[in-house]
């Protein structure tokens, strides 16, 4: 693992892990070990160079995705250290979609957890080519080889090790390279075959190779077979697996050379025209809004002009500045392949696309709210401040969905979990200087289709209106969302109509029967009208949630809950206790897996059900238990099920108070 790629050289990289795994550790020795950093910061004392917000020093957890950079062996390297906690997993995913490489951390003692897995899947969907590092060995009970077989079973078989750890726990003492001919350790010896035999089985002129000359025994032969395990791991056809301790140093000069040499340079043109993603958005309190870029062609500088594509807007730059931990400074220029924080992009979102869109790739869908939660103030007067820091928020986490119920004068949010909203009270009062509380969470239901049928509006009265719409509704499986489609002809309802219904039908369902979004739903257009005198383009946002919402009334909806997937380690003398627990919370579970004194059960559990299980299970055990979870989609409730929410606004059904009321709304915007 000496060679290193030619200069100049860039790899824009994620950091990865389950909370808890070392990952804002390993960063941290990443910056010092390659001279970034002068001095080691601490995670649980609060001086990580990473964790930089209050909150994060506070409580030693990472709750934003942070930037930095580092410089090794003539390769320059953008890190994005993200969150491990579950409750912070919309972080995760802004970041995966804008790196070329990643490194996924794991415990030498937990091994793959729930997190772990979930972020995997997400990598794997993406292509992203992936260094798994086994952090922790020097912590007792740490098991290089029971680890492995987690990978092996719970990732990818394809998992590779090009390391063999020496000794663990108290006795760990780094780690061999097993493409160094001069380890002769038996089981260096025996680890180096297996990773030829992995190699030589990803195609027929390697197995071939292999057959002839087997493996190995000097550096140049080795040369060779690891220029190709290099190949494969840049394409993500085997993932290196390397060992350490982060928190003594130990294998992080190892695992950067993997990084430069296992993980892929960016591609992209920077004389091609302009095009990138805004993945985060962030204040400054000098700088202001700076809206963070990945440019995957063209170039960027310093006031020049850039077209939102997403938004169908143009925006000036006004500085281009390269963000380290709190520092940031004016670089003047953005070049395909780089990342950097854009000032000046005042009306662009997260997920926005700049410039032509060439070489963008798709988001990975990872954290779903499943909860719902009421804001509270104590001061009356606040509340322009409240929404308005909200706001702020809700502008660098979009997935708060913040709702402003100006009649029932109520503020929610949507939370993945308890501990973000810890965080965005400590948030609040430390950025905003606004004392905020939170009703109880409750659990947000999904509504789908009972079966398939019609939806029917003629918006004819009163005058002067004319606006006349047939769907035909159908449900889709699970998971699929929401498919539009029009089949009705231009001259019997004008583009620029269709174009409206079309903008109005997700909106029309985001409030159903009994008050949830509406999912999972294929809905057509099959007759529309309007007319050549009496149609006005606001006739059809009147009209598009009364056809959609007759549809639901005469069709039907059940309501459906989210789902958790889990997998449960407890002390057997607990197993019997537990598994009632779980009969009780309407889970459904797989046989238990005993191995010694402990058993762990998979299975699938209702979020409604499981909320406050964590806790009691913590105090039933006394600490011994491990509870990991991860969403798992929705499904239908049993029929003694039920949940409702009351509606916003007033109900398309009731159509005269219906129109009267978005009349008057639309009249005075």
């Amino acid at each position: 693992m000496n060679a290193t790629p030619p200069s100049p050289s860039r790899r824009n990289v994620g950091i990865f892990a389950h909370v808890d795994a070392g990952k804002t550790t390993t960063t941290e020795h990443l910056l010092y070990e390659s001279g970034r950093i002068r001095a080691l910061g601490d995670v649980d004392r609060g001086t990580a160079s990473t964790d930089w917000l209050d909150v994060e020093r506070e409580r030693g957890i990472s709750v934003r995705a942070a930037t930095t950079m580092f410089q090794w062996n003539g390769v320059s390297v953008n890190v994005v250290d993200t969150p491990g906690h579950v409750d912070f997993l919309s972080e995760v995913e802004r970041s995966l979609r804008v790196m070329d490489g990643a490194v996924l951390v794991l415990s030498a003692v937990e091994g793959v957890q729930a997190q772990t897995e979930v972020i995997w899947h997400a990598l794997r969907k993406l292509g992203i080519p992936t260094i798994l590092y086994v952090n922790k060995m020097d912590r007792a009970g740490a098991d290089a080889a029971r680890v492995l077989n987690d990978i092996h079973k719970h990732l990818s078989p394809l998992a590779t090790p090009v390391q063999q750890p020496i000794g663990a726990a108290e006795t760990f003492d780094g780690a061999r390279d097993l493409w160094n001919a001069a380890e002769r350790e038996p089981g260096a010896i025996a680890s180096r075959t297996e990773l030829i035999e992995s190699v030589a089985q990803t195609s027929e002129s390697l197995m071939e190779r292999y057959f002839e000359e087997g493996v190995p025994d000097a550096d140049a032969g080795l040369a060779s077979w690891r220029t190709a395990f290099r190949s494969l791991a840049r394409r993500s056809a085997l993932f290196p697996v390397l060992f350490g301790a982060s928190s003594k140093g130990i294998g992080i000069r190892e695992l950067m050379e993997a990084i430069a040499l296992y993980l892929p340079e960016p591609g992209g043109d920077a004389s091609a025209p302009v095009s990138g993603v805004v993945f985060k958005i962030e204040r400054d309190k000098t700088m202001g809004r700076m809206a963070y870029v990945r440019l995957y062609q063209g170039t960027l500088r310093n006031r020049d002009p850039v077209r939102n594509l997403t938004l169908g807007a143009d925006e000036k730059v006004t500085q281009i500045r390269k963000v380290d931990g709190q520092k940031s400074e004016d670089v003047g220029v953005l070049t395909a392949g780089d990342i950097a924080a854009v000032c000046g992009l005042q009306q662009a979102r997260i997920g926005d696309v700049l410039g032509t869109g060439d070489g963008v790739p798709e988001e990975a869908k990872l954290a779903v709210p499943l909860l719902t939660v009421q804001v509270h103030w104590a001061n009356e007067h606040d509340y322009p401040r409240v929404i308005a820091a909200l706001h702020e928020l809700a502008d660098e986490d979009p997935l708060l969905s913040l709702q402003w119920l100006q009649e029932e004068r109520e503020l929610h949010l949507k939370v993945m979990g308890p501990i973000q909203l810890e965080i965005l009270s400590r948030l609040l009062e430390s950025r905003f200087g606004l004392a905020v509380t939170f009703g109880q969470p409750s659990v947000i239901y999904k509504e789908t289709l009972r079966g398939a049928g019609e939806g029917f509006v003629a918006y004819t009265m009163p005058k002067p209106c004319w606006a006349i719409l047939r769907f035909q509704m159908e449900p889709l499986p699970r998971g699929a969302g929401l498919r539009y489609d029009a089949q009705v002809r231009a001259e019997d309802l004008l583009p620029q109509y269709q174009n409206e219904v079309a903008r109005r039908v997700p909106e029309a369902l985001q409030q159903g029967l009994y008050g949830w979004e509406v999912v999972d739903v294929r809905i057509t257009l099959v007759e529309g009208q309007h007319h050549v005198w009496h149609t006005h383009p606001l006739d059809f946002v009147v009209a598009t949630p009364m056809g959609i919402m007759d549809g639901l009334n005469r069709i039907g909806t059940k309501l459906l809950e989210p789902m958790l997937r889990f997998r449960l380690t407890v002390p057997e003398e607990f197993g019997g206790k537990v598994m009632n627990d779980l009969v009780l919370m309407r889970a459904t579970f797989e046989a238990p897996e005993p191995h010694g004194d402990r058993m762990t059960i998979h299975g699938r559990v209702p979020v409604a059900t499981s909320l406050e299980y964590a806790v009691k299970l913590g105090s039933m055990t006394k600490g011994r238990a491990a509870l990991s979870t991860f969403f798992d989609g929705y499904e239908e409730c049993p029929p003694d099920v039920w949940a409702e929410r009351p509606r916003r606004g007033v109900n398309p059904l009731d159509t005269a108070k219906y129109i009267l009321s978005v009349r008057n709304a639309l009249s005075s915007s």
